[in-house]
């Protein structure tokens, strides 16, 4: 069974938010689940991975998976260092022409190869607006996470969302 890992770029740390994610992590693990997809840049995704290399120990069989969104073509050197924290990492083909949607896809990816999607989502999150050089004004931008939850759900995918529980 496959897992994937999706949330908020800024999420407070909290002994409640660990200790749920980790009781959800052994809960999956005992009903089969081996690998674990990761995105990157927020703060949910480190702690999500901390729990799992914490796990790992105890589970020495769990595969921790990093999908880029960036870098299609990577030097032997880099492969190398993320292969220090992860057990494989990739690129997705179909992120090659994304641009700056290249995390959208890649979230996307994560999703459609996972049996369950660990969220951190609030729906009442408001991310940071976007200051164009061209535009006037903030420009009010979409939650990935948001983009993500809302395709989970129409792909009808088993998700677990850590916001709502935790509260």
């Amino acid at each position: 069974m496959k897992v994937c890992f999706i949330g908020h770029r800024n999420v407070n740390k909290t002994e409640k938010l660990y200790l749920l994610l980790k009781e959800t992590i052994k809960t999956l693990i005992n009903q089969g689940a081996t690998s674990f997809f990761f995105g990157s840049k927020s703060n949910f995704d480190n702690l999500s991975w901390e729990i799992v290399t914490e796990l790992k120990s105890i589970f020495p069989f769990l595969k921790r998976i990093y999908v880029r969104s960036a870098y299609q073509n990577i030097k032997k050197f880099y492969s190398d260092y993320l292969l220090k924290f992860y057990e494989e990492t990739y690129f997705p083909k179909k992120i090659e022409k994304a641009g700056r949607y290249s995390y959208v896809e890649r979230n996307y990816e994560m999703i459609d190869n996972s049996d369950y999607c660990i969220f951190y989502y609030n729906e009442n999150y408001e991310p940071e607006p976007k200051i164009s050089k061209k535009a006037y004004f903030p420009q009010k931008i979409k939650s990935g996470t948001k983009i993500a939850y809302e395709y989970a759900v129409n792909k009808n995918k088993n998700i677990i969302n850590l916001f709502k529980q935790k509260n």
